[in-house]
């Protein structure tokens, strides 16, 4: 099968590669109808987390059943399935409580940007939609793999209300996906935080009141002036850098809280200064798969519609220019067809 290979920074190759095989009872085989670039991926690809060794990457996919272990009994062959980027049981004490990524069984779907992939612990990653979706929801399910899981676990864990007001930091896919959770969760001031006229367009589309292009101590004291000195309700930082995470913490209100979803690189945080602020922070892996029921439903009733955020669509083999695109920001995120 062809499979995406990151061989280094800006090294991206799609190369012939074993079909995945089912390993343990509880796995699936999965033939990708879509998948897609994230910006995490961009970590590595822009050389700040070490690629050392070739190796295959992408964690997002959705795609029909091929192969079920013999152990696996809600998905089966032939179904059209979404899986969370982290694989669990659904079923350990950490999946009830609602975190499956902290799953005591957890493994980690690598290699999602080929035409095959394995999915471990299958029962409890996998949802079934129960036909074959139109094509033109394609983009929006498989957002639900990630990003858009990811912006609802960021404004569930900034704690949006209904009436509330909420600034989201970031406006990549995660970001403009966090706009539609805030607006669905009932936020009745939405403040984006972008400085790129065609996201600034799509963030006032999925709900957005107010645009700040502002960044670091000018972006807080934005924010302030708009929130009348107070700061916000709720903040949602989708980043994951020092700059981002200042800016987020100071930019909430005391007693408000932040949702951060960005994986964070070399982010300190002042414990005096979060003791004396009130501000709440709650963040990490997001638990997609706590989500994808309710999520799966929205985009159905057409009540979201978080595939504009793929304003890209490529081949697999053309997976290299995704990866360029988003790097040199003219995409936010890049679809790839199998």
């Amino acid at each position: 099968m062809r499979a995406t290979i990151i061989h280094g920074p800006g090294d991206i190759r799609v190369e012939n590669a074993p079909e995945p095989k089912i390993t343990a009872s509880t796995d699936a085989v999965i033939r990708t109808v879509a998948t897609c670039v994230c910006g995490s991926d961009l970590w590595s690809y822009r050389g700040i987390n070490p690629v050392t060794e070739p190796q295959p990457i992408g964690h997002e996919y959705v795609g029909i059943v091929e192969e079920v272990g013999n152990d696996v009994s809600t998905v089966r062959p032939g179904q059209f399935v979404i899986g969370s980027f982290i694989a669990s049981d659904n079923t350990c004490p950490n999946c009830r409580a609602g975190y499956q990524t902290n799953c005591l069984h957890r493994d980690f779907p690598n290699g999602c940007q080929a035409e095959y992939i394995r999915i471990p612990l299958a029962d409890g990653t996998l949802v079934a939609i129960p036909e074959q979706p139109a094509e033109e929801l394609i983009p929006c399910l498989l957002a639900l793999s990630d990003v858009m899981g990811t912006g609802w676990y960021a404004a569930k864990a900034a704690a949006v209300q209904p009436g509330s007001t909420a600034v989201v930091v970031g406006d990549g896919a995660v970001g403009l996906s966090g706009v539609i959770a805030a607006k669905e969760l009932g936020a009745e001031r939405i403040i984006a935080m972008s400085r790129h006229e065609s996201r600034q367009k799509l963030a006032l589309e999925f709900g957005a009141t107010d645009i700040v292009t502002e960044r670091g101590e000018e972006g807080i004291a934005r924010v302030r002036e708009l929130t009348n000195g107070v700061g916000a309700d709720s903040v949602l930082e989708c980043v994951g850098t020092q700059q981002s995470m200042q800016q987020a913490l100071q930019s909430t209100r005391p007693g408000g809280s932040v949702g951060f979803v960005g994986m964070p690189h070399d982010v300190q945080i002042d414990g005096q200064e979060l003791f004396f602020s009130h501000v709440g922070l709650r963040g990490g892996p997001a638990p997609v798969r706590a989500y994808l029921p309710d999520l799966i439903e929205r985009v159905f009733s057409g009540r979201i519609n978080p595939g504009k955020v793929f304003d890209l669509s490529l081949s697999l083999d053309e997976v290299a220019e995704g990866y360029k695109a988003m790097d040199e920001r003219r995409a936010i995120k890049a679809l790839l067809r199998p």
